[in-house]
């Protein structure tokens, strides 16, 4: 696991670094040939990139049969679904979140568990909150057993913009609920398949903070 990541300490994520340096970098580079107007403009964009890549603390207060949003942003939709598009293999219940490039793109852990997989899918780049990007899109899809041997599948989906998946985590490692692990650039979606019998409380439309809003319950 890269650790320095999961456990980060700054207000933004160590993947916005280079594109902060690069635009203050060049915001002072054109205040200083006297392009002021640019430098304002470069300055600007170069505050949209910290608002983009911020990485605010969050207190995990869950019980553990809770199951949490991995994505902050807003509930597309909340069904039961069976067939060749479930990787659970049984019936599920898929929670998908769209993430616009106004929320915090840092990715939680949804419960606590074992990694038992974790497998990268080249893809298309759809808009993310259409229907299509959950199949076609580029993903990288996570399996992690819960305590009792509980399975869920949470899958990073790259959108129209993204174009670059972080996973910090490994198959094999064990993680907790709440707990960073990866981060998607520039607007995206997350799906979460849980149980069939777990209970769902979350809504479509509703807005959620990963690693805060519990979105349903282990049976």
């Amino acid at each position: 696991m890269d650790n320095s990541r999961i456990n980060n300490k700054w207000p933004f994520a160590r993947e916005g670094l280079p594109f902060i340096l690069v635009g203050c970098t060049v915001t002072l580079f054109l205040f200083y040939l006297g392009f002021f107007q640019l430098s304002i403009i470069a300055g600007i964009l170069s505050l949209f990139v910290v608002f983009f890549f911020r990485d605010p603390k969050r207190k995990n207060t869950a019980t553990d049969r809770a199951v949490l949003t991995p994505a902050d942003g807003k509930i597309l939709e909340v069904r039961h679904i069976r067939g060749s598009n479930n990787p659970l293999g049984s019936p599920a219940l898929k929670i998908s979140i769209f993430m616009s490039v106004f929320n915090v793109h840092v990715n939680r852990v949804p419960i606590a568990g074992i990694i038992q997989k974790i497998t990268y899918n080249p893809g298309r780049f759809f808009s993310a909150n259409l229907d299509k990007a959950s199949q076609q899109n580029e993903n990288n899809r996570v399996t992690l057993i819960h305590s009792d041997s509980c399975r869920i599948v949470f899958v990073q989906i790259a959108g129209l913009i993204a174009r670059r998946i972080s996973c910090w985590i490994k198959e094999g490692s064990r993680v907790e609920t709440g707990q960073r692990f990866g981060l998607i650039r520039f607007g995206s979606r997350l799906e979460v398949y849980l149980p069939d019998d777990s209970k769902i409380i979350a809504q479509p439309h509703q807005k959620v903070k990963a690693g805060e809003t519990i979105i349903g319950y282990l049976s």
